[in-house]
C-alpha cells in the first residue's frame, strides 16, 4: 500500500493543498524571513484560511478534523518548507486534543470554535528552567484560594507564547502528593495580570516562531480552568497529548529531512565534476541511496504509529521510535546535504544550512531521543517483546 492510498479523497486533496502552498506562497520567502528571524504572520493568515488549525477540532466545534496519517503528511509537508510553520501549529494541534479527550462540555465550547479557525491558537507550556523530562519535578504551583487558583512559578522553551491566546499549563495543584505525578493538573490560562512573557530565548535554528520564558507571579484562574474539571489528572492527560505532539515532532523532522534530501538530489545532478554530474561518484551516490532509504523507513514509523494511535492503541512506544528514528534521520540527511553541497552548503545562500540548523531540535524538542529509548525499552518489557 502506498503512502496515498490511506488517505481519503479529501485527505488527499488537503495534502496537495498544503503542499502547493508551500511551493508557492512559503519558498519563495522563506530565506528572507528566516534570516531576519521574522514571525510569519502572513504566513499564518494563509494557514488560518487553509484549515490548517482546525484539522485536530471536531466537525461539532467547527473544525475538519482529519485522520492522523493525513496530519502527519501535512505537518511533513509545512516543515519541508518551513520547520518552524510545523511548529507554530504544532501545540495548537496537542491543545486541541486535549480539549477534545478530556475538556469539559464548557471549555470545549469555549475554546474548540475559535482555535479551529485560528482565532485562538494554543500551546503548551510543560518545560521548566531546572528540569526538562522530569516532568513530575516540576515546581509550578496552583494553590487554590476561594474559586480561583494562584499560580507561582516559571516555565521555558514554550513556543509561540507571545502570540497564543491559550496556554495548557502544566503544573502541581497538590504539591504534597505522593506519588508526584499525582498533583498534577493542566490548567487552561489566558494571558492577563501575573503572566509575563519575560524573553524569547536566542536559537540557533527554528527561527521566526519565539520560544519563551514565561514567570507567575499570582496569577489568578479560575477553578473551572481545570483540564476535565478534575484535579490531579494532568500527568495521564499529557501523558497522551505527548503522543500527538511526538509523531508531530516526528513529521516535522520528515519534512526537513525530505528537504535536505530533495535539495541534496537536484544539487547532485546539476553540479559536475571530473567531467560527469557528482552523483555518478560512488561517494556521493552512496549519499543519496542512505538518505533516501532511512526517510522511507521513518515515514513507515510514523505513519504506522499514527495508523495505530486511530485505532485508539496506546501508542507512547510507537510515537516514541517515530520520533527516535524520525529525528535522528533528519540530523544525519542534514548533515550529508552539507556534505553533498560541498563549500556551498556552508553558505547562507542554500537552504541546506538552515535544515543542518533546524534538525537537531527534533532530537531534543517532545522529548529528548534518550528520554525516548527510556520509554522505548520500558514499554518493551512491559508488553513482553515486539507485537508479531
Amino acid at each position: 500500500m502506498g503512502t496515498w492510498d490511506i488517505l481519503s479523497e479529501d485527505e488527499q486533496f488537503i495534502v496537495r493543498t498544503v503542499r502547493d502552498f508551500v511551493d508557492k506562497e512559503v519558498k519563495p520567502v522563506v530565506q528572507g524571513l528566516e534570516h531576519a528571524n521574522t514571525y510569519p504572520e502572513a504566513l499564518i493568515e494563509q494557514m488560518k484560511r487553509l484549515g490548517i488549525y482546525g484539522l485536530a477540532v471536531p466537525e461539532e466545534y467547527g473544525g475538519a478534523p482529519v485522520s492522523m496519517p493525513c496530519y502527519v503528511l501535512v505537518t511533513e509537508e509545512l516543515a519541508r518548507g518551513w520547520m518552524s510553520l510545523a511548529g507554530a501549529m504544532g501545540g495548537h494541534t496537542v491543545v486541541a486534543k486535549l480539549l477534545t479527550h478530556f475538556g469539559t462540555d464548557e471549555q470545549k465550547t469555549r475554546y474548540l470554535p475559535r482555535m479551529a479557525t485560528g482565532e485562538v491558537r494554543a500551546t503548551m507550556a510543560l518545560t521548566e528552567p531546572g528540569g526538562g523530562s522530569d516532568l513530575a519535578a516540576m515546581r509550578t504551583v496552583a494553590r487554590r484560594d476561594g474559586d480561583d487558583y494562584l499560580v507561582e512559578g516559571s516555565k521555558t522553551w514554550i513556543s509561540n507564547a507571545r502570540r497564543s491566546q491559550l496556554i495548557a499549563l502544566m503544573c502541581k495543584t497538590d504539591p504534597d502528593a505522593n506519588p508526584p505525578h499525582a498533583g498534577i493538573s493542566i490548567l487552561l490560562v489566558e494571558h492577563g495580570p501575573g503572566l509575563t512573557v519575560s524573553r524569547d530565548l536566542p536559537k540557533l535554528g527554528y527561527k521566526g516562531v519565539e520560544s519563551c520564558e514565561l514567570f507567575f507571579e499570582g496569577l489568578r484562574v479560575p477553578a473551572d480552568a481545570v483540564l476535565g474539571g478534575t484535579p490531579g489528572a494532568g500527568f495521564a492527560q499529557m501523558m497522551k497529548g505527548l503522543e500527538t505532539g511526538r509523531l508531530q515532532v516526528a513529521a516535522r523532522a520528515l519534512g526537513v529531512g525530505r528537504a535536505a534530501f530533495e535539495d541534496a538530489l537536484a544539487y547532485a545532478q546539476e553540479r559536475e565534476s571530473f567531467g560527469k554530474p557528482i552523483w555518478k561518484h560512488q561517494s556521493i551516490g552512496n549519499y543519496l541511496a542512505d538518505m533516501a532509504t532511512s526517510l522511507t523507513a521513518a515515514r513507515q514509523l510514523t505513519l504506522h504509529a499514527a495508523r495505530e494511535a486511530d485505532a485508539g492503541r496506546r501508542v507512547d512506544m510507537e510515537a516514541g521510535m517515530a520520533k527516535l528514528f524520525a529525528s535522528e534521520t533528519a540530523m544525519q540527511v542534514a548533515l550529508n546535504a552539507v556534505r553533498i553541497h560541498g563549500g556551498y552548503g556552508y553558505s547562507t545562500e542554500f537552504d541546506v544550512e538552515r535544515y543542518f540548523r533546524d534538525a537537531p531540535l527534533m532530537i531534543v524538542g517532545e522529548g529528548t531521543n534518550e528520554i525516548q529509548r527510556n520509554v522505548i525499552v520500558g514499554q518493551l518489557v512491559k508488553r513482553g517483546g515486539l507485537d508479531a
